[in-house]
C-alpha cells in the first residue's frame, strides 16, 4: 500500500495540484503581508475581517490538499478544476472589498487560467475563462471603493496604484514562467510514458505470436533433427577410414547438439519469460567469451578478431538463454554482411558495459535504417527478419540499448549497451 501511494503522489496531476498549493501558498502568503502592512503602516480603510477571514480559509483549504495528496486517490482533472475555480473565488472576494477592478492585484486572473490552459482539456480552460471574464466584468460595476488605489498618473507622488500593477505584472509573470512551465512539462512527460507504453505493449504482442510460432516449429524440427542424427551415425560407420569426412561428421553433430538444445529451450519459453529465476549474474568478459565460444562451433567459417581485456575489475551482468540468442543474432548478422573479418571488442564502466562489433561488409543505406528493428524485414534473401527485432526486444527488456552505424571506415558498427548487476 506504501508503494501505490508513493506512486500516486508521483503522477502528473498529483504533482501538477502540489505545484497549485505552492503557487497558492506563495500567492497569499504575499496577500497576507500586504493586507497586514495596509492595516498597521498604511492605515487604508478596508474591511480587514474579511480580508484576514479568506485568507485563512485559503491556507485551510491548502493544508487540506496537502493532506489530500497524501491519501490513496488518484487526482482528476475536475479535482484540479474546482481547485482552480477556489483561487478564482478566494481572489475574487479579496478585489471585491480592496477596490475591484482598480485593484491592480485584477490581474491575476490570468495565473489560473493560464495554469488550466497548459494542464487540463480545452472543456475547463474554457469554463475557467468565462467563470474570470464575469468576476472581472462584474469587479468594474460593484466592489468596495477604495480611494487610495484610484491612479494619478500626472502626479510625480508615490503611486501604490502604479506600483501595485508592477507588482503584481512581475508575480504573475515568475509564477507562469516557473510552475506553468514545469506543470505542462509533466504532461508532456506523462504523454511520452503513455506512448512508449503503448510501444512496448505492441512490441510484446508481436513477441507472443512469435513465441507461439516458435513453440510449434520446435516441436516440428524434433523429428527430422533425430532423423539426421541417425544418418550421421551410419555414414560415420561407413566412412570410418576418412578422416576429412570424420571431421566434417564431427562438425555437423555440433552443430545437431546445438539445434537440439536450442529446441529444448524453446520448450522453456513460458518459464523463461515468466520468473527471474533463469537469470543468472555473470562477469562480463567471461560471459561474451562463452558466447563466442558457442558462436564458433555454429559458424566455423567466420573469421574474426577479439579485444576483450582480462582486467580485476570487470563488472558482472546479468544474462539469461534470451540474451546469448540475442547476442549471437548480432554476431550471425555481422558473419552474414560477406565481411572478409569481423572486430569484436568489449568495454565498460561502473554503470554499463558496452560490446562492439563490427564488419566490413557495405554497411547500411538510407532505405534499410528506416525498418531496422521491425519484425519480418531483412536484408538477407533467406531471413525472415526476425533476429535483430527480437534482438531489440531482449535488450530492452533488459533496460539495455542496441545501435547500428556505418562505421566511418566503411561496414556497420553494432553497439550493444548493458546495464551492470547490481550488487
Amino acid at each position: 500500500m506504501k508503494n501505490a501511494q508513493s506512486q500516486i503522489k508521483l503522477t502528473p496531476l498529483a504533482q501538477n495540484l502540489q505545484r497549485l498549493c505552492l503557487i497558492r501558498t506563495f500567492v497569499f502568503s504575499v496577500l497576507l503581508v500586504l493586507v497586514a502592512g495596509s492595516y498597521w503602516y498604511w492605515h487604508y480603510p478596508l474591511n480587514y475581517t474579511v480580508l484576514f477571514a479568506t485568507i485563512a480559509i485559503a491556507a485551510f483549504f491548502t493544508v487540506l490538499s496537502f493532506v489530500r495528496l497524501r491519501i490513496f486517490w488518484p487526482i482528476t482533472d475536475i479535482e484540479l478544476f474546482i481547485q482552480l475555480i477556489l483561487d478564482i473565488t478566494l481572489i475574487s472576494v479579496l478585489i471585491y472589498y480592496s477596490g475591484g477592478a482598480s485593484n491592480p492585484f485584477v490581474s491575476y486572473y490570468l495565473v489560473p487560467l493560464t495554469i488550466s490552459a497548459a494542464t487540463l482539456p480545452w472543456r475547463y480552460t474554457w469554463f475557467i475563462a468565462i467563470i474570470s471574464l464575469c468576476c472581472y466584468t462584474l469587479m468594474l460595476f460593484h466592489y468596495m471603493p477604495l480611494d487610495v488605489l484610484a491612479p494619478h498618473h500626472h502626479t510625480s507622488d508615490f503611486n501604490p496604484h502604479l506600483i501595485g500593477m508592477w507588482f503584481t505584472f512581475t508575480v504573475s509573470a515568475l509564477l507562469i514562467t516557473y510552475f506553468v512551465v514545469k506543470m505542462a512539462r509533466s504532461l508532456r512527460a506523462r504523454e511520452k510514458a503513455l506512448n512508449a507504453a503503448h510501444e512496448n505493449n505492441m512490441r510484446n504482442e508481436q513477441i507472443i505470436g512469435i513465441a507461439t510460432l516458435a513453440a510449434g516449429t520446435a516441436h516440428k524440427l524434433g523429428t527430422p533433427l533425430s532423423t539426421m542424427a541417425v544418418l550421421l551415425t551410419e555414414i560415420k560407420k561407413r566412412f570410418q577410414n576418412d578422416k576429412e569426412v570424420l571431421d566434417n561428421i564431427g562438425l555437423l553433430k555440433n552443430q545437431l547438439a546445438i539445434c537440439k538444445n536450442t529446441l529444448q529451450e524453446l520448450s522453456q519459453t513460458a518459464e523463461i519469460h515468466t520468473g527471474e529465476n533463469t537469470k543468472k549474474s555473470l562477469a562480463a568478459n567471461i560471459c561474451i567469451r562463452n558466447l563466442i565460444d558457442e558462436w564458433r562451433i555454429i559458424r566455423p567459417d567466420a573469421i574474426f578478431s577479439c579485444d576483450i581485456p582480462d582486467d580485476g575489475n570487470v563488472p558482472n551482468i546479468y544474462i539469461d538463454t534470451c540474451l546469448e540468442h540475442a547476442i549471437q543474432n548480432l554476431l550471425n548478422n555481422a558473419a552474414d554482411t560477406d565481411s572478409r573479418s569481423i572486430e569484436i571488442s568489449l568495454d565498460w564502466n561502473e554503470h554499463e558495459i558496452v560490446l562492439k562489433i563490427r564488419d566490413f561488409g557495405p554497411g547500411i543505406s538510407l532505405a534499410t535504417a528506416e525498418h531496422i528493428g521491425k519484425p519480418f524485414f531483412s536484408t538477407k534473401k533467406k531471413g525472415l527478419g526476425l533476429g535483430l527485432f527480437l534482438s531489440h526486444a531482449t535488450v530492452n527488456r533488459y533496460g539495455g540499448s542496441l545501435s547500428l552505424y556505418n562505421h566511418e571506415q566503411g561496414g556497420t558498427l553494432t553497439e550493444l549497451t548493458l546495464p551492470t548487476a547490481r550488487t
